[in-house]
């Protein structure tokens, strides 16, 4: 059970990571002329995400 909810988290903060860097990529084509607080957004759930991992690794002693 544990691993299958590691490996969604995982496979959720690569998902995030994506559109993150697809904002950014979108952004320096001058398709997003207003932050409007997505890469914010993204980065933040980037930031749980991976400390949600983090702490289950350390319980796993990993």
């Amino acid at each position: 059970m544990r691993n299958s909810y590691l490996k969604q988290l995982r496979t959720q903060r690569e998902a995030l990571e994506a559109k993150l860097e697809l904002h950014i990529a979108r952004y320096c084509f001058g398709d997003g002329e207003v932050d409007d607080g997505t890469e914010a957004e993204l980065r933040h759930g980037i930031a749980e995400i991976s400390d949600e991992i983090a702490d289950l690794e350390r319980d796993r002693g990993e």
